[in-house]
């Protein structure tokens, strides 16, 4: 049978971005139905994005400077962490390349050796992301100053209920149809127990072939109606409650994010055109409500501009993210808490991975085994990376301490283990984090390696020496030749107000 009709429950920033990917990509063979009340609020919090966003928008064919104007966009060059290791430390986790490889192994080999005999700066002064984000500088295409320094890769920070805003009008202008109405029942075949349609408050039946789960933590129709169950990973990502509140912004925007570690947590901010994204992550065991509340109102950039919003959540992932005929997209499908930024880009890549696998109808338990294989291996790894961030701190608050003892997953300490022994990185099949990404944050959080790849010593020490230092002249020479982020963003995207 041919796949007819697909419905989205809910809208935000999940509902609307697959509603505008699946309307653009095959809205003229495929009916594409979004059912979302407008009295039900959304997260609207995940503000802050990684490059691949950039290829969901073109895929879509946006004009990135017309979709920074309506959603208050400025640009993300790496995410800043403070105060993880000690009070004053601040290492960055940038996006792109960290040094420029020299021989048959990666750079961070002769990084390494450079570091031991006292010739290496900073792993920061390597990248050129970070040389350009600590000076407040953005650029877009070939470098200005050498054909040797690498091209500046970005994401972006936006509103989000503005970019779903944005994504609803996009859809609707491609055929995207929208019932505005509270999902009051979920019906399903007796015989398959697949979901048959949608029943609102008002008694209208909306019916289809394929359901998408966009409903947020209630998950409506993945945990509601099919009971796909939850694996909960709290034991290693301890912190289950945020609390976010915007505030006028101060000064000039910076082109990162800031992840600022507190006594039970961290908090985020994230610089916008019109304001300023600020949240308090923390764990409810070692600090109170309240507590957390006046953490952040202390620490808010400006004035407040909204009242604090309280949430929340248990770290982990739906046992299958694709049940029956219903994929949960999307906060319904789990959560990881936003410190790398991942929210958006783990819609983003179910909803490619969707269109990939594609079903007919009905749906081959094949496919679905495959999608939840995927799904599984990406928010997997993904969670990894978050506990290296909090198991390699060196804080002494309770919470920290407790962090710093927490047994790992077989995964993530095999990759500790042999960064440690060996300083090599591996990067498993399409794992989302690259090489230098895990070397940011390892030698960020003085996780130290204790010895090098053999090939890093056929390098002359003067050699060595003067590539280290000759490196980062070059990426300040071209980030001063850089536009300053706010003036870039005046040239070209600047909110209409």
């Amino acid at each position: 049978m041919t796949l007819k009709t697909i419905v989205i429950a809910g809208g935000g920033t999940a509902g609307w971005m697959a509603a505008a990917a699946l309307g653009h990509l095959m809205g003229e063979h495929i009916r594409i139905h979004l059912v979302e009340s407008e009295a039900i609020g959304t997260v609207g919090v995940g503000e802050a994005t990684i490059p691949q966003i950039r290829l969901f928008n073109q895929a879509l064919g946006l004009d990135e400077d017309a979709f920074l104007r309506a959603t208050g966009g400025t640009f993300k060059l790496g995410i800043a962490f403070d105060g993880w290791t000690a009070p004053r430390h601040s290492y960055m986790h940038a996006f792109g390349d960290v040094g420029r490889d020299v021989g048959p192994v990666p750079f961070q080999h002769y990084w390494l050796r450079a570091q031991a005999e006292g010739v290496a700066g900073p792993l920061g002064d390597y990248c050129m992301n970070e040389v350009a984000a600590r000076a407040g500088r953005m650029h877009r295409g070939a470098p200005l100053t050498a054909r040797t320094i690498p091209a500046i890769p970005y994401a972006f920070h936006f509103d989000a209920n503005l970019y779903a805003a944005y994504l609803r009008r996009f859809a609707q202008n491609r055929g995207v149809s929208r019932t505005e109405g509270r999902i009051a029942a979920v019906e399903r075949d007796g015989e398959s127990g697949d979901v048959t349609a949608l029943v609102l408050d008002g008694g209208e039946r909306v019916a289809g072939d394929l359901f998408l789960d966009c409903t947020g933590f209630r998950a409506l129709l993945i945990e509601g109606a099919l009971q796909a169950g939850y694996e909960d990973w709290s034991r290693w990502l301890p912190c289950d409650r945020a609390v976010a509140q915007p505030s006028t912004g101060t000064g000039a925007p910076m082109p990162y994010t800031r992840a600022i570690a507190k006594s039970a947590g961290w908090q985020w901010r994230i610089p916008l055109q019109h304001r300023t994204g600020n949240g308090h992550v923390y764990c409810s065991a070692f600090t109170s409500d309240d507590e957390a509340m006046a953490v952040l109102a202390g620490n808010l950039d400006g004035e407040p501009t909204g009242d604090p919003r309280p949430l929340r959540f248990v770290t982990g992932r739906r046992r299958k993210a694709w049940s029956h005929n219903v994929v949960a997209l999307g906060l319904a499908s789990g959560f990881l808490e936003p410190l790398e930024s991942t929210s958006i880009h783990l819609i983003q890549a179910a909803i490619a991975r969707l269109v990939k696998l594609l079903p007919a109808m009905p749906v081959a338990a094949a496919l679905r085994s495959e999608y939840n294989r995927q799904t599984d291996f990406e928010m997997e790894r993904i969670r990894d990376f978050l506990i290296l961030h909090y198991w390699a701190n060196g804080r002494e608050e309770p919470f920290w301490q407790a962090c710093r003892t927490m047994a790992l997953p077989d995964s993530l300490q095999a990759k500790i283990d042999l960064w440690r022994e060996t300083g090599v990185i591996t990067r498993e099949h399409e794992e989302l984090f690259t090489e230098d990404g895990w070397l940011q944050v390892l030698a960020g959080q003085g996780v130290t390696a204790r010895s090098h790849h053999p090939f890093a010593d056929t390098i002359p020490d003067a050699d060595l020496a003067e590539y280290m230092e000759t490196l980062p002249l070059l990426y300040r020479r071209e980030a001063g030749a850089l536009a300053t982020h706010e003036s870039f963003i005046a040239r070209h995207c600047a909110m209409r107000r």
